[in-house]
């Protein structure tokens, strides 16, 4: 290949090992997530919510680097299982509050050993998955 498009060779791009490691762990997250009934989207989510048991989309949007249009399908299915409640903040109506429920916080029981049973699946050392970690979370803040 000329020198000219040497930069355009696949194996000169950064974005696509990240973005099929990505595909690569969520596939990963597939069996664990299916017994629980979560898509992977649902699942961090869900994460969100054990953590904060109340927050606005908005918030939960800036946390999960996602924007409304693909939040609001994930919220509506959560909340038709019965694991979130979304409503209208009482003193800012264009804010929308998303509200763990009883069942979403007994999923989080069933959900305890995914990250574990994941983790198994790769071929990655504590201090490897710390440093890759710390390296995509440098990305993500720029």
């Amino acid at each position: 290949m000329d020198e000219k498009y040497e930069s355009l060779k696949l194996e000169n791009q950064l974005c696509f090992p990240l973005y099929a490691a990505s595909r690569e762990i969520v596939n990963r997250y597939k069996t664990a997530l299916d017994n629980i009934g979560l898509t992977y989207t649902q699942y961090i989510t869900m994460l969100v919510m054990w953590e904060h048991k109340c927050i606005s989309v908005r918030d939960m949007g800036k946390l999960l680097y996602l924007d409304s249009g693909t939040l609001t399908p994930v919220l509506k299915k959560l909340e038709q299982k019965g694991l979130v409640l979304r409503k209208r903040d009482s003193s800012d109506e264009r804010l929308l509050n998303v509200t763990l429920t009883d069942e979403g916080l007994a999923l989080r029981e069933k959900a305890v050993d995914v990250p574990q049973q994941v983790k198994c699946t790769l071929n990655l050392s504590q201090e490897e998955a710390i440093f890759l970690y710390g390296i995509l979370q440098k990305l993500l803040e720029k």
